[in-house]
């Protein structure tokens, strides 16, 4: 019986998008419903089991952390991008990294979503509803503002077709944008200080890399709009949070919303949890039905391949 590990099912749904039974007398599962990233036992908790299960980044597999797993073949993370995964360690020790199906929709409704209640000021009239208020604010519409794009792949550009269909104007800008994709998709390509400057919303969908870790930072956010809209569902350390959180505090720009942090879990008592122009939700950019179906789907059909001596969906 190979012993097969799921780790951060934080809802308890790993039985409910595979019927693992058709694996019976194979593996044997053994799932994590909690946040095991900083458990300082992991490697005794993981260190039994030949194949693991990774939902997005919760869990980084670590240089350090591989070496103490002897039992490892294969390594699963959902989706086929997993910056928190030590790719060259895993190559090293020829453990296979292979990757399922994704959906982009989800968190690019989500990025929506967060605008729409950020820029109405819907979050404060919801809250205020339920505590006998009403009318208390002046909302904004988005028709005829500047939509500013972070990173036009697939995500981005969804977005950027939302804010079109909102009839904003929708202006980009990535280190590797091309202005061909732009003038394809009837976007304004602007130069990098232009894209802070001119957003009214601006909505990040770059990926974490050496290049973008810390690049909104307060240079940039001090040219933006006094009351522009930062929106951030990709990865939390693209925006310098020290400097995010005193432009914030500052009322130096007017709000944002945030699905995603430097450190997660984010802690209870963080300061960001304290800021009041500020939109949080818990990292569920990709936490929907079909993202879930594609990913536990993703998991049984590379360790029913696996257990074929076949692979498939390699990223190493």
């Amino acid at each position: 019986m190979i012993k097969v590990a799921i780790l951060d099912d934080y809802q308890n749904v790993a039985d409910d998008f595979v019927d693992w039974k058709q694996l019976k007398n194979k593996i044997n599962i053994t799932v994590f419903n909690k946040y095991i990233g900083k458990d300082i036992d992991l490697a005794e908790q993981l260190r039994e089991f030949e194949i693991l299960c990774l939902m997005r980044e919760r869990t980084p597999l670590t240089k350090v952390l591989i070496s103490q797993l002897p039992n490892l073949k294969l390594v699963i993370t959902s989706g086929m991008w997993n910056a928190s995964i030590d790719n060259h360690e895993l190559k090293k020790r020829n453990i296979i990294l292979s990757g399922t199906d994704t959906e982009i929709h989800p968190t690019a409704e989500l990025t929506w979503a967060l605008i729409m209640m950020g820029w109405r000021g819907l979050l404060k009239e919801i809250e205020n509803m339920k505590n006998g208020k009403w009318q208390t604010s002046i909302g904004r519409s988005l028709k005829g503002k500047t939509l500013g794009v972070l990173g036009l792949g697939k995500q981005g550009l969804q977005v950027a077709k939302y804010g079109k269909a909102f009839g904003m104007e929708v202006i980009a800008w990535s280190h590797n944008l091309k202005k061909e994709l732009c003038n394809k998709n009837d976007i304004e390509y602007v130069e990098c200080l232009k894209l802070f400057e001119k957003s009214d919303v601006l909505s990040i969908h770059t990926r974490l890399s050496e290049r973008t870790q810390g690049f909104v930072n307060n240079d940039k956010l001090k040219l933006m709009k006094k009351k522009s809209f930062l929106v951030n569902t990709s990865r939390g350390p693209i925006i310098k949070e020290s400097d995010l959180v005193k432009s914030l505090t500052d009322k130096r720009i007017g709000g944002a919303a945030l699905d995603v942090y430097d450190i997660e879990p984010l802690p209870e008592n963080h300061i960001l949890r304290s800021i009041e122009n500020l939109i949080l939700t818990p990292h569920i950019g990709y936490v929907a039905s079909e993202s879930y179906a594609k990913f536990f789907k993703g998991y049984f059909l590379v360790i029913k391949s696996y257990l074929e001596n076949k692979t498939i969906n390699m990223i190493n």
